[in-house]
């Protein structure tokens, strides 16, 4: 379970690229396509709505809603599915399961149960426990 420094700035980096930067980059970019394609090309449209601003304020009232809705909608529908899901694939996880099943009906050596206190206590020392 060794992490290079390297491969956590990796890590870094893929999340505020891909849950934040691109997330305000692709909401402001469907804006402007939006009201470049939909809007300006169609005249009903455009004597409705002849400012972009006034179409991103228009789309940000109806899509922050509808959009908190979905988010609710998952986190308490699917939200247990993929949880469940990624537990059952994490090694770290089925590791310290079986460790403690080990240690239960007797049959973990004295170096496992070792070896786990000292990831349980380097797992705690990262998240300044």
């Amino acid at each position: 379970m060794k992490e290079g420094w390297a491969r956590r700035r990796w890590w870094e980096f893929r999340q505020g690229h891909s849950v934040y930067l691109i997330f305000v980059l692709t909401f402001i970019n469907f804006i402007l396509i939006a009201y470049r394609l939909l809007i300006e090309r169609v005249i009903f449209f455009k004597e409705l709505i002849p400012e972009l601003w006034i179409f991103a304020v228009m789309f940000i009232i109806f899509y922050i809603p509808a959009a908190t809705l979905i988010g609710y909608w998952h986190r308490k529908t699917q939200l247990r599915v993929e949880t469940t899901l990624v537990q059952q694939q994490n090694p770290v996880l089925a590791r310290m399961i079986r460790t403690l099943l080990d240690v239960q009906t007797g049959k973990a050596s004295e170096e496992e149960i070792a070896e786990f206190r000292k990831m349980l206590n380097n797992i705690e020392k990262r998240l300044g426990s």
